[in-house]
Parts: C-alpha cells; structure tokens; sequence
C-alpha cells in the first residue's frame, strides 16, 4: 500500500514525534490544532495544518467526523492517532476505515475488546495465561458482591471493566467497607466512561506493574519487545518507567512474553500495543489489560531494542511483514523516562500552569527529549499537563541513573512547578536504585518534606563547597605582610 501524506489525530509531543518518523521515511504530514496550539511546534512542523476548533477537547481533538473530513479534503492516505484522544476509540477507527483512509492501529474489534477489562479477560480465558483470582462478569448486587469477596478473601479491588488511570477503582480490605466502596466505584465509573460495569478481583498487595511491547502483522506475525517496569506511580499514573526490568529472570521475561503475544492473538491484534502484568512479591506474574495503542513510555524500548516503533506501526498499516522476528531480538542496554509534568510535587502533584518563562532541555550523549513546548509558550489548563519525557541511556540501569540525575540538573524550566525534583528524589533513592520498590513507592517513601529535606541538604552542601573554594581562593590571593 502507497502512503504518501498521513494526519496526526493529536497535538504536542507525540504529534511531533510521528512526524519526525514521517518525515524521515518520506511522507507528507498534515497536523490538526486547536485555538490555543496554534503556534505550536507540530503545527509548524508539519507540512500542512488544519484547525479544527476550540480550547476544549470535545470541540476539536475529539471531533472526529471533522478530523475525517479535514483528512479526505486534503487527500490523506491515513490517520495516526498518537495516544490518548481518539486513540482507543473504536468507532473512530471503523470510521477512519469506512470513508477509505488507512487507520495506523488495530482493528476495530480488538479495540473494542481490549476497551473492556472484562471483554479482555473473556477473551484470553482460553489461552494458558495468569489471571488475577476473580469474576469474569460485571457486578452491581451489593450482596452478590460480598458473597463473592468473602470467597476470594479480603482485601479485594473493585475496578471499573471500562476505566484506566485509577477511575472507578477502590481498595477494600475488609466486609463491612464494601457497600460504600462498591457505590463510590460505580458512581465514579459512570462520570468517567459513562459506564458503571465493576468487576472484583484479588488485591495484589504489593504489586509491580510490568508491561510488554508488542507488534503484530497483518499476516499473523506476532512478537514481544521485552519488558518496561512503570512502578513509579502518582494517583496510579506512571511518572518514571524502564526498561528493562531490573527484577525479571531470563525465565519469567520469556514465560510473560509468551503470554503477551498469546494476548494479542486472542483478538488478532494488529499494530503496535503493550500487555500489561502485575508481578507479585513472589514473582507470580497475572495478566492486567492490554492497551490497544502507542504507549507514552515506548522511547525506552526503542532505545534498548533499536527499533522505531512508529516506523513499524506504519510499516504494519501499509501491509508490510514484520522485518524481524522473536529470535532477532535482544535487550542491548538500559533506558530510563520521567515524564516531565507541569506539576508541583510539593503540593500533591497539583497541576501548575503559567508561562515557560525559561525553557531549555538538556543535551548530551545518551539522552533524549520528546517535547511538544518552547521557551515563552502557555502551559494550557485544557490538556495532560505534561511537557516531554525524558529518556536516558546507558549500558547499564546505573549508567541510565546517572544520565538522568546529570540531565534533570541540566534542564532549565522556570514558569511552572514540574516533577523534576520529584525525578532526582526517585533516582537517588536507595529503594529504587536497589530494584526493591513495588507501585507503592510514593506512598512508602516519598512526601512534600521528604523532598524538601533532600533540597535543603543539597543547598547546604552546595553552599559549604562554594564557601571553602572562597576561603581557598583568599587564602591563595593573600599578600604577605
């Protein structure tokens, strides 16, 4: 299939990020913005652009009718969705495909199955892959509900079949807190899915959250790109991922990837995606979800693996085989992110917006920015407030460390609070530097004062040093008398 000129359904980074790929393997980008992104710097570097409304999400990047017909009047061969927006919507991708236009994802219906946990799980139940003890079916019967709990054994989770990022998700260790529980998941289901279906499972106390990279062909190839640890976890977001793991045996790494493309062949995936695992205290490893797009986390497997995984995405939409297979694969290396928020982690991660007043990323053998932002832009209060990610490589997880350390003291930001000094708190802490941390770290270890302390120590040390180079400096300058 010919592709000569692709629109980029998204803004910022990762429209960016598409685009360069484009660019590079000779293909034409048209970019969608809203008033606010109007200078934006995908906008300017894609090769044709296009408003497509308002501030507001549901009055542009989530227009998608409009986004189809912006992409048919400007004789656009595909549709990258990026992440996020229209990315895992399934009518969007049967519409893209409906009016004539290649949709740089799966299909449909892995969409659709993979959009419902309990779609997903029905979907896997054949294959030999390690579920989380539970119910395979939606919940409402508060009494139902108990009787089911009491039999798994507290404490349990109630999460919501259609949610992600922690929504509609609640923790309950005993009986007696369920009903309220159950209600408070239910209702915050249905605000954000329109969609109340919770389901129980066992609670994993003391997680880690590992998740496999995979690319299918439409011509039934399947293979895994090993894994990415996303542990480091704000509000059950990730903030810091990597890869690899710095906790899986050769052994499990092989038994999850076997899994993983187990996952994708239940609902004959196509493109790129990522299965997601819990690993447990023990090493027991259960099957999550699998998430039907490109994950904001893939630089790291590209920078251990060698692969662009957008090229490969359009290589797959225009009908090519994979170029590799499972045996031509191997982990080379060690990659780090920390996804750079307008936040303030002193006050609870709260979102910070303003004006990048200074705004200069850091360069340097072994690291990467993927950003979306320019000194004297808005950060705007309409999106994810995140600025880039920065990525860092090294032959080792403690040569990745040191990179990251070096380049988040080399990243000038000023305008705005971000998860900066929260990312120098996670890579010099001994819990993470040792491997031993689970998706509890913020709460076990991290709080406002905490990170205070450490810039206060810091300050203190700096100011020590600065004070004997002064004192050495008159002492080498005095006149003898």
């Amino acid at each position: 299939m010919n592709m000569k000129k692709i629109l980029v359904a998204n803004r910022g980074e990762i429209a960016l990020r598409v685009m360069k790929t484009a660019r590079k393997m000779g293909i034409k980008t048209v970019a969608i913005f809203s008033e606010p992104d109007r200078n934006a710097p995908h906008v300017r570097f894609a090769d044709e652009a296009v408003c497509v409304g308002e501030a507001a999400s549901n009055k542009s990047y989530l227009r998608g009718d409009h986004i189809i017909e912006v992409a048919k009047s400007l004789n656009v061969d595909a549709i990258h969705p990026g992440y996020g927006f229209l990315s895992e919507n399934a009518g969007f991708a049967e519409a893209v495909e409906k009016n004539g236009l290649t949709f740089i994802g799966p299909k449909p219906h892995a969409i659709r199955i993979m959009g419902s946990k309990l779609a997903a799980k029905e979907a896997v139940k054949g294959y030999d892959i390690p579920m989380v003890p539970g119910i395979d079916e939606a919940v409402t019967d508060v009494a139902k509900a108990k009787s089911i709990a009491v039999e798994i054994g507290f404490p349990i989770l109630i999460k919501a079949s259609a949610g992600g990022g922690g929504k509609g998700m609640r923790i309950v260790e005993k009986e007696a807190d369920l009903e309220e529980q159950m209600k408070r998941a239910i209702s915050e289901a249905e605000s954000a899915f329109g969609d109340g279906s919770v389901f129980i499972e066992k609670y994993v106390s003391s997680p880690r959250h590992i998740e496999l990279q995979v690319l299918a062909d439409t011509h039934g190839n399947v293979v895994h790109l090993f894994e990415r640890e996303c542990s480091i976890q704000r509000r059950h977001q990730k903030v810091v991922e990597e890869a690899p793991s710095s906790v899986l045996t050769p052994e499990i790494r092989k038994q999850m990837g076997e899994a993983a493309v187990m996952v994708a062949k239940a609902c004959d995936y196509v493109g790129a995606g990522t299965v997601e695992f819990l690993l447990d205290e023990n090493k027991n490893f259960y099957f999550l979800e699998m998430n039907t797009r490109l994950q904001v986390e893939h630089p790291v497997t590209e920078l251990i693996t060698g692969l662009d995984l957008v090229e490969q995405q359009i290589k797959i939409a225009r009908g090519e085989t994979l170029s590799v297979a499972q045996e031509d694969l191997s982990i080379k290396g060690h990659a780090m992110e920390l996804r750079v928020y307008a936040e303030d982690p002193l006050d609870d991660f709260m979102p910070s917006v303003g004006t990048l007043s200074r705004y200069r990323p850091p360069q340097g053998a072994g690291i990467r920015v993927d950003d979306g932002f320019e000194e004297g832009m808005e950060v705007p209060i309409y999106y994810d407030p995140m600025l880039s990610k920065l990525i860092t490589y090294g032959n080792t997880r403690e040569e990745a460390i040191q990179r990251m350390i070096e380049a988040i003291a080399g990243y000038e930001i000023e305008g705005v609070s971000t998860t900066l000094p929260f990312g120098k708190f996670v890579m010099e802490h001994e819990a993470f530097r040792s491997g031993d941390f689970d998706t509890h770290f913020v709460k076990k270890y991290y709080s406002a004062e905490k990170l205070l302390e450490q810039n206060n120590a810091e300050a203190k040390l700096a100011a020590m040093v600065a004070l004997k180079a002064y004192l050495k400096d008159r002492e080498v300058l005095r006149l003898p008398e």
